[in-house]
């Protein structure tokens, strides 16, 4: 009796739930604002009353009808996760739909409570709930709340809590008669000890329409005895319905219990909200791609804009940095080695990293967030949804091809939401041609420097194309695998578009800055300096006149020449597999051994470093194309392999964009070559 109270928040995609969530822990869930983010559940303490109360996340689902990873995971939660009570959060604008999975919940427990969350929004379209009306008619405790702005939460917390308490009596949906004889005839058939689980009426229910996952989640837990299955199927055949038959029966008795409550609690406009239909036939299907990508060169413009002064004054900061501590090593007596070891290795990579990445992410991460916040995101993907669906592969990839822009690793892990096995593996084996955040400093970098002859905009729209050929290639990749090795036809699936949102401008920068640069530039710091270690030992270290560092670039040189590149660019691309956000640093390292380590980091000065190496425009442009189309980071390959146990897939995950990566620059070197 003495244990914390378990509160599992149940709820479709976008209603807030992981906002409210986050409100009652302080936990900093990140909640990305399009459905099949994560189908884990996020536990998390919280207070009340000096008492502790345990609050269980469930991924949003739109129905206890397990149709997806998503729905199979908040089946098994809500049923038979131990929690005490159910908390379901409908969006205040959606609410009749949100109310189908009411439904299902109280018929499936006893001890349930619904806060109406999102409010504020639903009256700014002229919509109002009577939270006292909506609870007479589904007879448990309801409540409202804007969580985003913290208003409502204890109040959403203390109604659950009641609901433990005092447990209330839920009005169920009514289904036609002969399914309501026959499930009060499987009821009693059912062991006792099923109550702790679910109500016997919903088990009846699942048991009647043949639910197999329920069934298999039950078994798990009780023994169902072989005679109740044999009613089950006589009480089927005796109403002369199919599975699929009392399914439907059962759905459309929910909808219209969902449609009576909200006619007797929810207040309507007579005209509906149109603005947000017409901003969505702007931003979706054919008229939605220019915006897409001109959306996506103005955040790069505003991001190369910004970031050469602070470059530079990091980059000066840095030097300052890097000579006092070579005169206080030398005032200590250190020797030559070592005060190249620790100046010229450690505090040189760290200082290209932190110089030539920080600024660039401290201004594309909050920009790309704000797109994000907005619900902006998901409308890409639904842009693109029809494209996929044409390359046999699931529309949901545009999902996780998006998350990918973030991290790769996350994209990878985000195809869970993907039920087909075939489109699954598709969807990981392409993840990594989109850029992800450690690839974007290198992009952007030479961008700026090689290409803004015409100004920030002309490197701009270079990017925004660049992602459009990743994506390009994206879809003519999931194509020929589908078409090959994993053959096969698409599969259908549902997608939510949240509603648009002003994002919360200083939530996002505090988020950006701390969730995405600071780690990122963590990631990279950290890898860096025993990387910066490794060149300059390969940089001093020789063999028969030569150091290893010329042997390893020797090495490489003929491919990367073949490739428009050479072989120091190659090495610091191999040296960058542990993260991508180290390999221009890298590269820049790797020609400061060369020529003495005095070598600037910031942007404005890159261009003459590079040129003074080689570099030309068409240098650069394969650059770009093999940050777009290499081998994915070591984090990528683990999680990969993680997500399919395989190593013959994880092996194709790192050849396949390899295999393009080398394919297109060696093109593009040899059409230069050739006119």
């Amino acid at each position: 009796m003495n244990e914390p109270r378990v509160i599992a928040l149940a709820g479709n995609p976008n209603v807030g739930k992981s906002t409210l969530f986050n409100g009652l822990t302080g936990m900093r869930q990140h909640t990305g604002n399009w459905p099949g983010k994560t189908v884990s559940a996020a536990r998390g303490l919280c207070r009340t009353g000096g008492e502790p109360v345990y609050l269980v996340d469930i991924p949003g689902a739109y129905s206890l009808w397990a149709q997806s990873a998503e729905e199979e995971a908040a089946l098994e939660n809500v049923c038979f996760g131990g929690a005490d009570a159910v908390l379901v959060v409908c969006a205040a604008a959606s609410l009749e739909r949100n109310l189908n999975l009411v439904y299902q919940i109280i018929e499936a427990k006893d001890k349930v409570a619904v806060c109406v969350n999102l409010l504020d929004e639903a009256e700014k379209q002229g919509i109002f709930v009577d939270l006292e009306a909506l609870s007479r008619h589904l007879g448990v405790p309801v409540t409202g709340a804007c969580a985003r702005d913290g208003k409502g939460l204890k109040q959403a917390l203390a109604v659950a809590l009641g609901a433990i308490n005092q447990p209330p009596h839920p009005r169920r949906a009514l289904y036609p008669e002969p399914i309501e004889r026959a499930a009060a005839q499987l009821e009693v058939l059912l062991p006792e000890e099923m109550r702790q689980w679910v109500q016997p009426r919903f088990a009846a229910l699942r048991l009647l329409e043949g639910d197999g996952l329920f069934l298999r989640l039950l078994r798990q837990r009780v023994a169902i005895d072989a005679s109740v299955m044999q009613a089950a199927e006589k009480a089927r055949a005796e109403l002369s319905l199919s599975r699929q038959g009392v399914s439907s029966l059962l759905v459309e008795g929910i909808y219209h219990a969902a449609e009576d409550a909200c006619q007797k609690a929810v207040k309507t406009p007579a005209q509906p909200w149109d603005k947000a239909l017409r901003a969505d036939r702007l931003l979706t299907g054919f008229r939605g791609v220019p915006v897409m990508l001109l959306l996506l060169a103005l955040v790069f413009y505003l991001t190369i804009r910004g970031a050469n002064a602070p470059s530079e004054w990091l980059s000066r900061g840095f030097e300052a940095l890097g000579t006092a501590a070579d005169g206080l090593l030398q005032h200590l007596g250190a020797s030559a080695f070592l005060r190249g070891l620790i100046v010229e290795g450690v505090l040189a990579a760290l200082g290209k990293v932190i110089s030539v990445m920080l600024p660039p992410m401290a201004i594309f991460f909050p920009l790309f967030t704000l797109l994000e916040d907005s619900g902006y995101l998901p409308r890409i993907a639904f842009t693109l949804d029809g494209l996929f669906e044409r390359c046999r592969a699931c529309g949901k990839q545009a999902l996780t091809m998006c998350m990918g822009l973030g991290c790769n690793a996350v994209g990878v892990t985000g195809c869970r939401i993907i039920d087909s096995p075939r489109e699954r593996l598709i969807a990981i084996l392409t993840n990594s041609l989109m850029p992800c955040n450690g690839r974007f400093p290198l992009l952007i970098t030479v961008a700026a420097v090689f290409f803004g002859g015409g100004g920030a905009a002309s490197s701009a729209l270079l990017l925004a194309g660049l992602i459009g050929l990743s994506a390009g290639m994206t879809l003519l990749l999931s194509r020929l695998l589908s078409a090959t090795v994993l053959r096969g036809l698409p599969s259908a699936y549902t997608l939510e578009l949240p509603p648009y949102r002003v994002p919360r401008i200083g939530q996002v920068i505090v988020r950006s800055v701390l969730d995405r640069t600071l780690f990122v530039l963590g990631r990279a710091a950290a890898v860096a300096a025993p990387a910066g270690l490794v060149i300059f030992l390969l940089s001093r270290v020789s063999v028969a006149g030569s150091t290893l560092l010329s042997y390893l670039t020797g090495f490489l040189d003929p491919l990367g020449r073949f490739m428009g590149l050479d072989g120091v660019i190659l090495t610091g691309f191999l040296l960058g597999f542990p993260a991508n956000e180290i390999v221009l640093p890298l590269i820049l390292l790797a020609y400061g051994a060369e020529g003495g380590w005095n070598m600037p980091g910031d942007i404005s000065s890159l261009g003459n470093i590079l040129r003074a190496h080689g570099w030309t425009g068409l240098t650069a442009l394969n650059v770009m194309l093999f940050s777009l189309f290499h081998f994915p980071c070591s984090t990528t390959l683990i999680t990969v392999y993680k997500e399919t146990k395989s190593g013959k897939w994880t092996l194709l995950a790192l050849l396949l964009p390899l295999a393009l990566g080398v394919i297109l620059c060696a093109l593009t070197n040899g059409i230069a070559i050739f006119f």
